[in-house]
């Protein structure tokens, strides 16, 4: 009966332990995921509580271990059966206690996995369209133009309170747009949490960043606020590509700004670095065109930066480009003759065909175009065969010679060599 009470503890302990293991795994560590979900994750449950909830998790899991450990050897010296019972009771008494006290953690938690299967799926290392600015200024709307994204398209402000993510095709690669909720310019501690999301999107993303703004001042903002927004959150387009999108342009363009406010508006542009794109969401004029030239660019300084690959401890160029390098040794000769590139002379004087020409070398493709075309005229494999004698081109190889299988001689076989004695 002793055997039978401790199996009873063991088996309580061991399925408290795996149901708080299997908790403890579905969570991600924040040591071993990606900066932008990292501070993202902080952004939106705080990481400091979720890391105490899952520390209380993982301190029950080891105190009902310790529980089970000293009632079992308890077990072992009882006296009565009526001891046993007495401890066995006691021992899920205990472990029943701490397992009560997850609740607020537990309940945390729960709240949490709800949260993060709503999110959307974003890639950090993939090709990304990063679409930020102020509120209402046309950023889900260009991006409902260029994806399948189901995004809620409202006239008013903060419309969009959380990351959405829309995915397309160019050039035969696969691309994310994000459409980030609307920034406005207040300092970083006074964001709250739409904002930030944001502001986490923009600085660990590496992206091509949309900056939209709208010059009709419909969405509520004037221009120049929003030319204070975009340098207000410059440093975090580090190491970016940069694109000032136009939208709106049905409405106003940048030439019918005073002059005043083209001279600012030209002033945040670089070239090389920041570029201005315009486009009008109503009427689709240039959304295609903005979003073309964003890939681009962008496909362009992934292969360049992927090529360059940074440098080594001695300075020397690292990455696939310094690999390829090293492999490469260009001979040059000694004796100082410049030797000018070899072309025959039968090259130099070969006539280029001309379709339209009457003495043009005849084809293949003529000769088929003469007889009837593709699928009427067949043509002749045979005719290139090099034999001794041009009658044997379309002699039938025969399949028996002298009443044996050709197949079955050695000597038909040339490419199989004849084993050694």
């Amino acid at each position: 009966m002793i055997d039978f009470y401790t199996r009873k503890v063991k088996f309580t302990q061991e399925t408290f332990t795996e149901k708080l293991s299997l908790i403890l795994d579905g969570f991600p560590r924040l040591q071993d995921i990606h900066p932008f979900h990292k501070d993202l994750l902080n952004t939106l449950y705080d990481a400091d509580h979720f890391r105490i909830a899952l520390g209380q998790l993982s301190t029950a899991k080891h105190l009902i271990e310790i529980v089970s450990r000293d009632y079992v050897r308890l077990l072992k010296y009882a006296q009565s059966l009526f001891q046993c019972k007495q401890l066995k009771r006691a021992a899920l008494g205990r472990m029943a206690t701490i397992c009560r006290r997850l609740k607020d953690p537990l309940l945390y938690l729960d709240q949490v996995r709800q949260h993060l299967g709503r999110l959307p799926s974003i890639d950090p290392n993939t090709r990304t369209l990063l679409i930020c600015g102020y509120p209402n200024v046309g950023k889900s709307s260009f991006l409902k133009s260029v994806t399948r994204a189901d995004v809620d398209v409202q006239p008013y402000a903060f419309t969009t309170k959380s990351l959405f993510v829309g995915h397309f095709d160019y050039k035969y690669l696969r691309f994310q747009a994000i459409d980030t909720p609307g920034i406005l310019d207040h300092p970083l501690e006074e964001m709250n949490t739409i904002e930030m999301q944001s502001i986490t999107a923009i600085a660990h993303l590496r992206s091509a960043i949309l900056y939209f703004m709208d010059l009709s001042e419909q969405c509520g903002y004037t221009v120049q606020a929003q030319m204070q927004l975009f340098q207000s959150i410059k440093p975090l387009f580090a190491n970016k590509l940069v694109f000032i999108v136009i939208n709106k342009i049905d409405v106003t363009r940048p030439e019918d700004l005073d002059e005043e406010t083209q001279a600012q508006l030209q002033a945040l542009l670089k070239p090389g670095d920041v570029e201005m794109l315009q486009l009008s969401c109503t009427t689709e004029e240039g959304v295609q065109e903005v979003k073309n030239a964003a890939c681009e660019r962008l496909i362009a300084d992934r292969v360049a930066q992927k090529l360059k690959g940074g440098t080594n401890a001695s300075g020397a160029v690292g990455g696939r480009l310094g690999d390829v390098l090293t492999r490469i040794h260009v001979a040059r000769p000694m004796d100082g003759v410049v030797r000018e590139t070899f072309i025959p002379e039968a090259v130099k004087n070969r006539q280029k065909y001309d379709k339209n020409d009457p003495m043009r070398p005849k084809l293949a493709r003529d000769t088929e175009e003469e007889n009837g075309g593709a699928g009427v005229f067949n043509v002749d494999l045979k005719d290139s065969y090099l034999l001794a004698d041009d009658a044997w081109k379309h002699d039938k190889i025969p399949e028996i010679l002298d009443g044996k299988n050709i197949s079955d001689f050695p000597s038909s076989r040339p490419w199989k060599r004849k084993k050694r004695s």
